[in-house]
């Protein structure tokens, strides 16, 4: 258990979050969500030790053992794969060191080394030592890091590879707390669904935050909500939580409304999510929750949604795009993609994913003419007036212009009245217009390359990696805009929900070839044939680069 006693944290004068008091019990899985800059992040230190409160005090229960994922993903480029996953429990690791420094000793050993080794030895077999690196190979293994890899150095990965076994170093040893912050960045959708069961059947305490709302949906029992300089825990997923809030709005706002007539919409709201919960791997436990639960809890948000608009200025013509055997390769010599051939038709929505996100990225640069193919082609229509949101957009931020001069160059209409209700729509408004360009965070760089991009209303929108540094009331808007979009589009998101709820086609593409269904995103990873054919156009491929 984990008790959050009347803490209390300030830097200067801005107070971050005050008088927190909350619980966290075990066997279930705590979202902690907020808008960007609220204090998620820092709350996650506070639990973990890191960082001491201002005031109050957190108490964990005695001889229960926290891990928390690193983000630092050079602190064990020393330690050999293997290792590096046992020494998250830093107990265990201390016994397996201590113990080869005795039995190095050989000849030496002092009576009180032999009873020490004898002590040691005991209580590395109650801590099931001998299993340690079968168990941390098998944790690598289902997160997608291969045998031959690990015994080799952290420092001859990748960054993606070594988020990985970050990743199996928090799991490993079955700790009573896991805290973790983004833990799904930098994972395909196949280890993604790999965490989420494990996390959904973890019989301890998990405490997460993420930007993905189809992973909080999965495992999520409990929502812990940093808002109004303060931290309030809802019973429930983030789906709940999100619905009951803006119900709480509406009724706020519709100020004729009874009291009593308030209280029943409430009530119905309540059972009519609690029965939906039975299709949840959390079904039980949260159904029982949420019958329990009080409707005065529940308050309205003071999040802020952006107005994503995109309207199609013309209509596509039945020539939108045609790919002919296009093939890449990376500078370091690994195939991204091979004999990739579709033809782009009306209505298409289509999610490009591989488990290689680089490929992804190279190919949407491949068609918008940003780099050569190493073989094949590709032809837009003369009717396609296209708009691009690259993954990399730090090349859009160079000048120190402000946001009204910057967005100004990409519009015909110049004029300040103009530019900046394209910026208000964005949450740009006021002073916020006036800030440079090259000092934007990275959620703010995209929400201007939104902007710029709702200027040409587009019939064709390509959009690699949209969500990522993106808050969730952004994500959101960003999913409802797309859900209503009349235009081709064409993206990548490892934000399952965003897909799931967009798609209606899908395009893998993979260093032996391409898969190409109409189909959603649920039916797609779901198919049986799908993952055997997956298996061999991704067979013997290691992805070396970041």
């Amino acid at each position: 258990m984990i008790i959050v006693s009347n803490v209390a944290l300030q830097f200067g004068k801005r107070v971050l979050f005050n008088d927190v008091n909350l619980k966290f019990t075990q066997g279930n899985c705590y979202g902690i969500i907020g808008a960007n800059g609220a204090g998620k992040s820092t709350f996650l230190k506070i639990l973990s030790g890191e960082i001491e409160p201002n005031k109050g005090e957190v108490i964990i229960s005695p001889g229960h053992r926290m891990s928390v994922l690193s983000q630092d993903h050079f602190a064990y480029d020393q330690y050999p794969v293997l290792q590096t996953v046992v020494m998250g429990n830093k107990k265990l690791w201390n016994i397996m060191a201590e113990k080869e420094v005795l039995y190095n000793k050989a000849e030496n050993l002092t009576d009180a080394d032999g009873i020490r080794l004898g002590d040691l030895e005991s209580e590395f077999a109650e801590m099931n030592g001998w299993d340690a690196e079968s168990d941390a190979g098998k944790l690598l293994g289902n997160l997608g890091i291969p045998e031959d890899l690990h015994f080799k150095q952290m420092a001859e990965l990748s960054s993606n590879e070594k988020i990985r076994i970050l990743l199996a170093q928090a799991l490993f040893g079955n700790p009573e707390i896991l805290l973790m912050d983004e833990p799904t960045n930098g994972l395909d959708i196949d280890t993604v669904l790999w965490l989420e069961n494990f996390l959904a059947n973890y019989e301890n305490i998990v405490v997460v935050v993420s930007h993905d709302r189809h992973f909080l949906d999965t495992v999520c029992t409990s929502i812990v909500d940093v808002d109004y300089s303060k931290i309030k825990m809802y019973t429930g997923n983030y789906t709940f939580w999100y619905e009951a809030s803006q119900l709480a709005l509406k009724q706020r706002q519709d100020v004729n409304k009874k009291t009593e007539d308030k209280r029943k919409e409430l009530l119905d709201f309540i059972t009519r999510f609690s029965a939906n919960a039975a299709k949840s791997k959390q079904a039980t436990s949260r159904k029982k929750l949420l019958e329990k639960l009080n409707i005065d809890d529940i308050e309205a948000s003071t999040r802020k949604y952006p107005a994503i608009i995109f309207k199609p200025e013309r209509e596509c013509g039945d020539q939108i795009l045609t790919v002919t055997n296009l093939s890449s390769t990376s500078e370091d010599g690994t195939v991204l993609f091979k004999n990739v051939s579709f033809t782009i038709n009306k209505g298409d929505k289509i999610a490009i994913i591989s488990r290689d996100t680089f490929a992804v990225s190279r190919f949407f640069d491949i068609v918008n003419g940003q780099k050569e193919p190493d073989g094949g082609e590709y032809q837009w229509g003369v009717t396609i007036t296209p708009a691009y949101l690259p993954h990399d957009n730090s090349d859009f931020f160079q000048s120190k212009d402000n946001l009204i001069d910057w967005l100004r160059q990409f519009s015909t209409d110049n004029t300040e009245t103009f530019i900046r209700g394209f910026l208000g729509k964005m949450l740009f408004s006021g002073e916020e217009s006036l800030k440079g360009s090259n000092v934007l965070s990275g959620g703010e760089k995209v929400r201007c390359m939104i902007a710029k991009m709702m200027l040409t209303s587009p019939n064709v929108l390509m959009l690699d990696e949209p969500t990522d540094h993106l808050d969730l009331e952004s994500i959101t808007s960003f999913n409802n805009s797309l859900t209503d979009y009349k235009g081709i589009l064409l993206f990548s998101s490892r934000d399952r929900h965003f897909t799931e709820t967009i798609a209606n086609r899908i395009i893998e593409i993979t260093p032996n070839g391409v898969i190409d269904r109409i189909t959603n995103f649920e039916q797609y990873i779901d198919s049986n044939d799908i993952k055997e054919l997956k298996t061999k156009l991704y067979a013997d491929t290691h992805f070396t680069h970041s």
